[in-house]
């Protein structure tokens, strides 16, 4: 499991629960993913961390620091 926050929302409109990942707001459009239940949504947002995680360290990029509050 990641040390990365995910912020999930309920959102009316879409009907579903929205992922906000904010140790990558400056980088990666928001919210990054979703879900029908707050369950799928955290399943989702664990594979989205890991494959941006993935994608920066092959592309030689900076990783964002994990936030500690």
């Amino acid at each position: 499991m990641s040390q990365y926050s995910m912020i999930i929302q309920w959102s009316d409109e879409d009907q579903l629960f929205l992922v906000t990942i904010p140790e990558f707001s400056e980088r990666v459009f928001m919210p990054c993913t979703h879900g029908k239940t707050r369950e799928e949504a955290i399943h989702n947002g664990e594979e989205v961390i890991e494959m941006y995680l993935e994608a920066w360290q092959i592309e030689g990029e900076s990783i964002p620091k994990v936030s500690r509050l």
